[in-house]
């Protein structure tokens, strides 16, 4: 990584469960970012086209048509939204990037066959995709949504920008998950998620400093009233995600946000000298990390 390159997290709402209008969304957001100069947008967890939060788990799980709801209505109307890869909206969201001469990165839910993963994308200036990583472990009642990712991604990707990679929500806990990306050289860290507390901020904190990289941690902000009215939702709060995205320094300070509780565009430089400097000291995958002891293994 060279020089400073200014980059985006964008706290958006998709319009549930309407591919074609959250990416006619994303295409007027990723111009406004172009136009303000980043080269780099990331959007939320499975932006395209909602987050299966737990407000309406209860009807994920279910058998019936009884008042506990019925899974499969709801299954069939995400996974018939979802993205094909290959297929035209893949390929849209790839001329949307070339257009506007920015890397852009997005959470996917994507279909393939009758499964549904949830997937982050990453798409170049020149209109390819780059980078093509499914979540490894969908977390707790996403397990009834999605299937179990594999290796395929788990790595960084050769940019203007620099070495960017990233892993989804709660994967980034997982410590080899992490050290596949340090040992990859990973300097720009994506992190989409769905968790919106304060605890989430913590582990981003680390994780900067950890891997001594540049954190993009973009969450979901979802309102209950944007919902179809057939999508059931649980009773609560009008909030379905609130939000916090934030871009962090590879000595885990804030450059951006967080920013809670509304849509919004979080805007920072990251300058390689930081990224230098704090490499000094700590090296997660170079003379910090003892290859004669230790090693991972990616099958």
């Amino acid at each position: 990584m060279e020089g400073v390159v200014k980059v985006a997290c964008v706290q958006a709402e998709p319009v549930a469960f309407e591919r074609e209008a959250t990416i006619d969304k994303l295409e007027k957001l990723v111009a406004e970012v172009a136009g303000a100069g980043a080269r780099l947008a990331l959007f939320p967890e499975t932006f395209i086209p909602v987050y299966p939060s737990n407000r309406w788990v209860r009807y994920l799980a279910g058998w019936s048509g009884d008042d506990s709801g019925d899974a499969r209505d709801v299954f069939a109307r995400l996974a018939q939204q979802s993205v094909t890869i290959p297929g035209p909206d893949s390929d849209r969201l790839a001329e949307i990037a070339r257009t506007h001469g920015v890397w852009l990165a997005v959470g996917a839910n994507e279909l393939e066959r009758g499964t549904i993963y949830n997937s982050l994308l990453v798409y170049s200036p020149a209109g390819e995709l780059a980078l093509h990583h499914r979540k490894l472990m969908p977390t707790n009642h996403e397990r009834l949504v999605w299937g179990l990712g594999d290796g395929k991604g788990l790595e960084t990707v050769t940019t203007d920008l620099g070495k960017v990679g990233g892993l989804i929500c709660w994967e980034n806990l997982m410590p080899l998950a992490r050290a596949a990306l340090y040992e990859d050289g990973v300097e720009i860290y994506l992190a989409p998620t769905a968790d919106d507390s304060e605890d989430w901020h913590d582990s981003m904190k680390h994780i900067a400093r950890e891997s001594r990289a540049f954190v993009l941690s973009c969450c979901v902000f979802q309102r209950a009233s944007s919902y179809p009215t057939d999508v059931p939702l649980a009773e609560g709060d009008e909030l379905v995600g609130g939000g916090g995205s934030a871009i962090l320094a590879p000595d885990g300070s804030y450059l951006a946000g967080p920013l809670w509780n509304e849509e919004g565009i979080l805007y920072a430089d990251l300058d390689s000298q930081q990224l230098y400097k704090a490499r000094q000291r700590f090296d997660p995958a170079g003379h910090y990390s003892r290859p004669d002891l230790l090693r991972l293994e990616i099958r």
